[in-house]
């Protein structure tokens, strides 16, 4: 089950995984083959008790109404993942719901993602990162209810992002159009125009029309990657993009998207429709507007169908640095890229870049480091000491480091005994992680030796091969 909590909306998706066995002896990885949706809940609008605070106690309705619809029973349930994001990740109690609906015994992946992590993830689920492998650089633009996420993506990779405080829903109404939410974005939107916005007062056409307006403009500053205006600079929650490079394709996901592709004609006292309505005008007359490609999915894209439980043994070489480090759950997996030349500073970089896009809670967590390099000393040393000055303002919780190939004693070692860290270091190796995994590390199993690993990993829907649609038809979805 996937449970997305959104500034606009919330829904959950069932979904049944098929894994098939990869390995065999010690190794029993598994990969999922097959994903079958079974049950998507309607879509809710946010329940606030007030301007801060979600209500949690219409949400666990909505739930408890979802799994009853589609006939599961909570303890069912193998695995799943609950993601609060957008303005509701704001929110005073952001963390008390995520983890509200998440305490099946460490079943579940929690997390409240920041928007760099939300560009990412909404770029996995709708599509665009795996269509990048064949159709070369792809756009996906997530226009929720607070913000808006563009994220390149290329060669099945996510290499630049950027985040602005544009939404359909940074102010919403009742049905006498008085305002009943205002986004402080919103208000910034009203005072470059002119114009009267605060909570209870009547929201004109005109008005209407001058937010939309001040939107869809900052919106194509961006889309071009041109100078921005100073009302986009105030607007930005992160840098503009950074890559100049070509785009073959662009997708849009995100609740305005359902819009933008004729999939949603109802108004739900907000901007969304309005604001759809513009960008999709705009990009007639645009170069960008016939590159438009439909994602696998619109509004569902940042839900987490499931979490695919692998299961791997690391080697026999694991370093632990003191006794009583094992077992540890719940470790969220960062994956730097690591390239030649190898020198500290690099590899630091790497390290908080990595660190940046994942945008996590202090806490304990994992490396995956792919090692091509060979196991000469110099080359250990260096990521060892880049390793640490990344880590050197992060406060001293305990560090997985995980490598998938055998020298994780050696670098337990150098860690603890030749660079002097006092941080808990474990070291295992021999496994294969990716971004956004989540893993359990088991106790040592003796006398063989080994650790058992789970390994959560978000799971995403393959990207369509029979319909790139352009603007203005509507294609197919598996």
């Amino acid at each position: 089950m996937g449970i997305d909590i959104g500034s606009s909306t919330s829904h959950l998706t069932f979904s049944r995984l098929t894994l098939r066995r990869l390995g065999f002896a010690l190794s029993s990885r598994f990969a999922v083959v097959r994903r079958e949706v079974v049950h998507q809940s309607p879509i809710l609008l946010t329940p606030y008790r007030d301007p801060v605070t979600i209500d949690t106690e219409r949400l666990g309705a909505f739930i408890h109404d979802a799994y009853v619809a589609a006939g599961v029973r909570p303890e069912a349930i193998d695995t799943g993942a609950v993601v609060v994001t957008g303005e509701a990740a704001k929110k005073e109690n952001a963390e008390v719901i995520s983890s509200l609906f998440a305490r099946e015994s460490g079943k579940f992946v929690c997390a409240v993602a920041g928007p760099v992590l939300e560009a990412i993830m909404a770029a996995h689920g709708a599509g665009a990162v795996e269509r990048s492998r064949e159709e070369g650089p792809v756009l996906n633009v997530d226009i929720g209810g607070g913000t808006t996420k563009f994220a390149l993506c290329r060669d099945g990779e996510v290499v630049d992002t950027a985040v602005v405080n544009i939404g359909g829903r940074l102010v919403a109404h009742d049905v006498r159009g008085n305002i009943t939410r205002l986004e402080e974005p919103a208000q910034w939107i009203a005072e470059s125009t002119g114009l009267p916005l605060e909570v209870g007062i009547t929201l004109t056409d005109d008005g209407r029309r001058a937010l939309v307006e001040g939107m869809v403009e900052s919106f194509f500053e961006l889309l071009d990657r041109r100078p921005l205006s100073p009302l986009t600079r105030r607007l930005m929650h992160t840098p503009p993009l950074s890559n100049t490079g070509p785009i073959r394709a662009v997708s849009f996901s995100g609740g305005v998207s359902e819009y933008l592709y004729g999939d949603e004609t109802r108004e739900f006292g907000d901007l969304g429709k309005a604001l759809a309505e513009a960008i999709r005008r705009r990009l007639e007359g645009h170069p960008l507007g016939a590159l438009l490609v439909r994602p696998t999915e619109g509004l569902r894209a940042t839900v987490i169908g499931a979490a695919q439980y692998t299961v791997q043994v690391s080697g026999n070489t694991i370093f632990c640095s003191r006794p009583g480090l094992l077992p540890a759950r719940n470790l969220p997996v960062v994956a730097p890229r690591l390239a030649l030349p190898l020198t500290p500073e690099r590899v630091a970089t790497a390290v908080r870049q990595a660190l940046d896009h994942h945008e996590l809670a202090d806490g304990p967590l994992a490396f995956a480091i792919r090692w091509p390099f060979g196991p000469d000393h110099a080359s250990l040393a260096a990521f060892g000491q880049g390793l640490l000055a990344a880590l050197d303002q992060r406060p001293p919780h305990p560090v997985a480091v995980v490598f998938d190939t055998d020298i994780a004693r050696l670098v337990g070692q150098l860690l603890a005994e030749e660079l002097g860290t006092k941080r808990d270091i474990i070291a295992l190796d021999g496994l294969e992680l990716a971004p956004f995994d989540y893993i359990d590390l088991g106790e040592l199993l003796r006398p063989a030796g080994v650790v058992p690993v789970v390994i959560k990993s978000l799971v995403f829907r393959p990207s369509p091969r029979d319909g790139a649609s352009k603007l203005g038809t509507k294609g197919s979805t598996p």
